[in-house]
């Protein structure tokens, strides 16, 4: 990845620039470094701090804490790429006598196993994870807080599991499938399990008064797959562009967008708050704006990773404090900021490569009942159907090859489209998952289910 500084206007270097300074001065954080990536690389890099003279740089690490879970759901998801597992299998099935074992892959995932947010005992990330050398030692004797697979309930336990499931896949230990099957592919060098200079020093602020505090930085032992790696904001704006686009080498595009896809039941505060949970992944709708990516903690230290895959632009921020700047305010404000500043410019309209007439004959105008809806055909060999005015159910299909298309996304997604013939070979309707799209609001000389009165439309009177 390169990293070019002039291509951003320096108006919106600027604005970035405030904003991060504003975080650190507001925050109290001793240190704050934070990176934008466009179009896959690093665009925008800067940092403030406390100490004259000397500011952290994209090369400096700090503790990113549960941006590990991200970490860890990739190794998942290559297991059940390779077909080593599937989402719905039971931990059970793969790492027996948990405790936890009826709890599903998919909901370890997305937070949904009903497992409880930490570990029993002492607060386990001020402590050595020597204290919990067994799962049983993280569980608990009662690890289940709520019914399985019923609502969304952060989990740290939830991705200890995870981590051994990995291990028990593999035969070797977490760290080490991390740094073969992903780090080391993705150019990942300055991401660790341990520190390694230059990194920051992890601090306490007193809330009442300006003075610091060190914090212990402890090894997580059995929970290292729930928060224990340390990173760069080079690093993780790599991280971020694999987040995106995917990279065959160790997930595909296809199964990168599923760990965006919202996986987890929301609770009220959360629909009010606009967020969700993938597979690895927090979900946030903020400012009109779709974004995907993780934040961390850990006593210390903040990390926030925020991508926007329809503006492709991601902000990694990273800051050397146990609380103050609301850092996943601040990644999405740094994304919104090059969005609005410097929109994207969309590449040339161009025609299709050649026309599919079948397909063709589809295109237009159709009705389901009396809902107007205008079926096109796009240029990257798609079809998209969507109301003719005002908001309704709305997909992208793909063509299938033998006559049917898929839906993509919304309502109809999974569903089948096909075209229902006349027996002269001309299209009678479209057929929707038992939908029926005729050309004309309930169109008589087409087959609509139930019938079309013989009156026809009328008035009254």
């Amino acid at each position: 990845m390169t990293t070019s500084q002039e291509e951003l206007l320096p108006g919106t270097r600027r604005a970035l620039l405030h904003r991060i300074a504003v975080a650190q001065a507001e925050g109290r954080a001793p240190s704050l470094v934070a990176a934008v990536v466009r179009g896959g690389r690093t665009v925008w890099e800067g940092a403030r701090t406390s100490v004259d003279g000397h500011g952290p740089d994209g090369n400096v690490q700090y503790r990113i804490g549960s941006i590990t879970k991200t970490f860890t759901a990739v190794l998942v998801m290559r297991l059940r790429d390779e077909g080593l597992l599937d989402l719905r299998d039971p931990l059970e099935k793969h790492v027996a006598g948990t405790g936890a074992g009826e709890a599903t892959v998919a909901e370890l995932l997305a937070h949904t196993s009903g497992l409880a947010a930490e570990s029993p005992g002492l607060w386990w990330e001020r402590t050595p994870g020597a204290l919990r050398p067994e799962l049983a030692d993280v569980l608990g004797g009662q690890p289940f807080l709520h019914p399985v697979g019923r609502r969304f309930h952060y989990s740290n336990p939830g991705y200890t599991m995870l981590g051994a499931l990995v291990e028990k896949l593999r035969g070797a230990p977490w760290e080490e499938v991390l740094r073969r099957e992903v780090l080391a592919p993705l150019g990942l060098d300055r991401t660790s399990t341990h520190p390694q200079a230059p990194h920051a020093g992890g601090w306490a602020v007193h809330p009442w008064a300006d003075v610091m505090l060190p914090e212990p930085s402890e090894d997580l032992g059995r929970m290292a797959a729930a928060g224990q790696l340390w990173s760069t904001t080079a690093d993780l704006a790599r991280f971020a562009v694999f987040l995106m686009n995917g990279d065959d080498r160790v997930l595909s595009a296809e199964t990168v967008r599923e760990m965006h896809t919202p996986a987890a039941p929301p609770g009220i505060e959360d629909l009010a708050d606009g967020a969700s949970y993938g597979l690895g992944m927090q979900i946030q709708f903020r400012d009109g704006r779709l974004l995907v990516g993780h934040s961390g903690s850990l006593p210390g230290f903040l990390a926030n990773l925020t991508i926007s895959v329809a503006d492709d632009i991601a902000a990694v921020v990273l800051a050397n404090c146990t609380s103050g700047p609301m850092l996943s305010v601040v990644g999405a404000d740094l994304v919104r900021i090059v969005a609005e500043a410097e929109p994207t410019v969309p590449e040339p309209w161009r025609p299709m490569s050649e026309a599919d007439s079948p397909a063709l004959e589809l295109a237009g105008q159709w009705y389901w009942g009396t809902h107007g809806f205008a079926l096109r055909l796009t240029a990257d060999g798609l079809a998209s159907l969507e109301p003719l005015s005002g908001a309704g159910r709305r997909s992208r299909f793909r063509f299938n090859g033998d006559g049917t298309w898929t839906g993509l996304e919304g309502y109809f997604q999974g569903e089948l489209l096909r075209a229902v013939l006349r027996p002269d070979g001309s299209v009678d309707h479209l057929d929707l998952g038992s939908f029926v799209f005729t050309r004309q609001p309930y169109d008589e000389g087409s087959a609509v289910p139930g019938g079309v009165d013989p009156q026809g439309w009328r008035g009254i009177g």
